[in-house]
């Protein structure tokens, strides 16, 4: 029994040298690299991606050139026991998976695949020995071809020196490294001061002091404010109302200053604010409380990098909170605001905070275009008119609240050829936005998909984690978005058309990755007085 160029013991006693112990995934591993190198053209050029990190990348390295070292071997942990060898130029290939489908005849690897045993219960000798035996009849395999941006070739880039830590890094990661981002794996000894040295004088020897920060005076049910703000020169008829607000000291800070190394939450919150806002997006010109709101600079839609404004408020001392993404926004509205937590931010930290904004603003509101919508009303229950049609009504209707306007609407019956034919004369009355409607059920006769591919529908998805409206169709024809409403929209005042039509208009498709993370909010209390917007649906 072969595996590669070695024969069977004598590949266990290097899977001990180079593992530590012969474990079976890597034993198995190796029958899965060499039926797929024999699918391989001999004197190829290859690369390799394991769908998994266990035992699997290292029987690649030990049996090819390809290594995660020399960028060769890709890990992309599906959690699935399977490697795909591949023309490192072309992209076809070959995929090897352990196929739970062939283990039944040999018991031991079923259980040490499917994990039915527990670790120590498991019979290690018997397990090698049917591993031996099984050799590649365990395995399954098919012709592939690598999606094209795993053939690019990732170059990292400029090297510069980290302002921080001093160690070199790739220019491309932003301002300072990655680890000073906060992304080191072992815990650091912060040292030095967790504050300058601020110094407490009595109220009565303030007069004449300037307010390190704003002092809030809060009158319950009343107001809140600033009763002092920064910078102010402190005086005699300030002394009774800071002292009813309870304040007995007033910090300042000490004669040598706080020192390069701390940013005042001011000064912070404005260089975050300067980060943060991205296109439609302005901000007051003055921290207030040591805060800065974000605004609105125009009507439209409100889109948030979720997964950055995530890593942001992962730094130390460092604050920004937003509306949902995707809400509605007229102009002047507060979206969203940012701040430091201490009075004096660690400037390392400051470093760190605006480094995850050097890759681009983390907000932004996006106008929405005045939409020219053709409807398309597919049913010939409808179109012999047995049923009275409620659709066109209502999509108006719903259009109108954005300042659209349905250019034409047309009835046809539930025949892929008659709605092929209805978009063709919708687009040429010169829609940018084709709605259809009813004809989506998983009904055989509901050819309303079928007509739209005809008509030259590409980028079609059909259905989504919204309820009402699972089943709701997005696609485009040419330049032109198409969107269909289930018929669900006849009895609910507020389905997935409500959510998905301003995201339409304001340029964006949404992709299936989109639609599924939806799905956290996209369940409709269908309540008896509909308030929406002003409701979780959708958010």
């Amino acid at each position: 029994m072969q595996i590669g160029p070695y024969e069977f013991d004598a590949y266990l006693r290097l899977v001990k040298n180079f593992h530590g112990n012969v474990a079976p995934g890597l034993v198995i591993g190796g029958f899965m690299v060499d039926t797929a190198l024999r699918q391989l053209p001999e004197g190829g050029l290859f690369d390799a991606i394991c769908e998994t990190r266990a035992c699997l990348p290292d029987a690649v390295q030990l049996l090819t050139p390809c290594t995660i070292g020399n960028g060769w071997l890709k890990v992309v942990n599906l959690g699935r026991f399977a490697v795909n060898l591949y023309d490192k130029y072309q992209g076809e290939g070959v995929r090897v998976w352990l196929d739970p489908a062939k283990v039944d005849p040999w018991p031991e690897i079923k259980n040490w695949y499917l994990k039915l045993k527990p670790k120590a219960e498991q019979d290690k000798e018997l397990l090698l020995a049917q591993i031996r035996e099984a050799g590649p009849q365990v395995l399954s395999w098919r012709s592939i071809r690598i999606r094209p941006h795993f053939l690019k070739r990732r170059h990292r880039g400029p090297i510069v020196v980290c302002p921080l830590c001093r160690e070199a890094y790739p220019a491309q990661d932003g301002g300072i490294c990655r680890g000073c981002q906060g992304e080191v794996p072992y815990v650091e000894d912060q040292g030095g001061a967790e504050a300058p040295l601020l110094q407490a004088v009595p109220l009565e020897r303030a007069v004449g002091r300037r307010a390190l920060h704003d002092m809030t005076q809060i009158v319950p049910g009343l107001s809140k404010g600033p009763a002092v703000r920064q910078g102010e020169v402190i005086g005699a008829g300030d002394l009774c109302r800071l002292q009813q607000m309870g304040r007995h000291h007033l910090y300042v800070v000490g004669d040598d200053g706080p020192g390069p190394e701390w940013v005042h939450e001011d000064e912070a919150a404005l260089g975050f604010a300067r980060g943060l806002a991205g296109e439609g997006v302005t901000f007051t010109d003055q921290p207030r409380e040591g805060k800065i709101n974000l605004l609105a600079a125009q009507d439209g839609l409100l889109v948030v990098d979720e997964a950055r404004l995530e890593r942001f408020n992962l730094v130390p001392g460092v604050v920004a909170a937003s509306r949902s993404s995707y809400s509605l926004l007229a102009q002047g509205r507060p979206l969203g605001a940012t701040r430091a937590i201490p009075l004096f931010l660690a400037r390392a930290d400051y470093l760190k905070a605006l480094a995850v904004l050097e890759e681009g603003p983390l907000f932004k509101v996006l106008p929405l275009r005045r939409p020219r919508v053709g409807v398309l009303v597919t049913g010939t229950e409808v179109f012999l008119g047995l049923v009275e049609d409620r659709f066109i009504p209502i999509i108006t209707a719903k259009v109108e609240k954005f300042q659209g306007q349905v250019v034409k609407s047309l009835i046809v019956p539930d025949d892929k050829g008659a709605i092929s034919r209805g978009v063709q004369d919708l687009l040429d009355a010169g829609i940018d936005l084709l709605v259809t409607t009813a004809g989506l059920s998983v009904d055989p006769d509901d050819v309303t998909r079928q007509g739209l591919m005809e008509a030259g529908a590409t980028d079609l998805i059909y259905g989504a984690p919204i309820l009402p409206g699972a089943m709701t169709l997005l696609a485009r024809i040419g330049p032109v978005q198409v969107m269909g409403v289930p018929a669900c929209a006849l009895y609910f005042k507020t389905t997935s058309f409500d959510l998905l039509l301003p995201r339409l208009l304001a340029g964006l498709f949404p992709s299936r990755r989109d639609l599924a993370k939806l799905s956290h909010g996209a369940f409709c209390l269908e309540c008896k007085s509909c308030t929406f917007p002003k409701c979780p649906f959708g958010k």
